[in-house]
């Protein structure tokens, strides 16, 4: 099993969840953050400090989301690692919580 980073996050890009990956498994598109699913050890820290609350087991995906186990393993491939904490894009507050943002993601 691994974690997965979900719709929420695109639009939004909060890193609170980097700064407590202790195998630095997220990369870091233009909107977007992804888990390596090679690298993740579901150690679970990530999880609980995600603001968008846009990361999950895999296996307790919510319904409609299962396209991003894809979209993670795809695009982990291609995009830089982040460790460190930056801030979250300048709208984010207003992009959180909305829905049918899977369009929004840029490559």
């Amino acid at each position: 099993m691994t974690f997965v980073v979900t719709e929420n996050c695109i639009k939004c890009k909060f890193t609170d969840c980097v700064d407590v990956c202790p195998v630095d498994c997220f990369h870091e598109g233009p909107n977007f953050l992804v888990i390596d699913p090679d690298e993740c050890i579901d150690c679970t820290l990530c999880e609980p400090e995600c603001p968008a609350e846009a990361i999950f087991a895999e296996d307790e995906l919510p319904e409609g989301q299962e396209q991003f186990i894809e979209i993670n393993a795809e695009l982990a491939q291609s995009w830089p690692i982040i460790t460190d904490v930056k801030d979250g894009l300048a709208d984010a507050d207003e992009w959180n919580g909305k829905t049918g943002k899977t369009e929004l993601l840029e490559r």
